[in-house]
């Protein structure tokens, strides 16, 4: 059995990652790519086996200062345009797997529906979104009324 290249185990383990979300799968569109999925729209495009590492993630948030980094450019195919942001490697740079891992998060997050939205915030005991003004009067405690004064 071959040994994996670092650039083969980061890709790997970023996929094992990503596919630990609710109602999430591979999908290979196209040869050379084993991309991440949910619902099937692709939410992390990741280099196949034996490419250099690549990943690209959908960030409507974090694409702005994602961008600054130096590894990372705006995906091609016009989705740049959409916040999708492209981050590649030669085989023996330092691949920051925290961060990219955060990229699948937020493009997860971006891309499902909510149902599965729910499954994951309660899997991570979160509040949804719209929901933490309710959770916030279910914990805060009760008032009580002043007391009388006696006379």
């Amino acid at each position: 059995m071959a040994k994996k290249s670092k650039a083969q185990a980061v890709i790997d383990e970023l996929r094992a990652f990503g596919l630990e979300y609710p109602g999430a799968h591979t999908k290979s569109p196209w040869p050379g790519h084993l991309d991440l999925a949910v619902n099937d729209k692709t939410f992390a495009y990741l280099s196949g086996d034996g490419a250099e590492p690549h990943v690209g993630c959908k960030l409507p948030h974090s694409s702005d200062v994602a961008l600054l980094l130096p590894f990372a450019t705006p995906t091609g195919y016009g989705l740049g345009k959409s916040g999708w942001v492209s981050a590649d490697f030669k085989p023996d740079d330092s691949v920051p797997i925290e961060l990219l891992k955060e990229w699948i998060d937020e493009s997860y997050r971006a891309q499902a529906p909510k149902k599965l939205l729910k499954e994951l915030l309660a899997r991570a005991g979160e509040v949804p979104p719209g929901k933490q003004k309710a959770a916030a009067k279910k914990k805060a405690p009760a008032k009580k009324a002043p007391a009388k004064k006696k006379r």
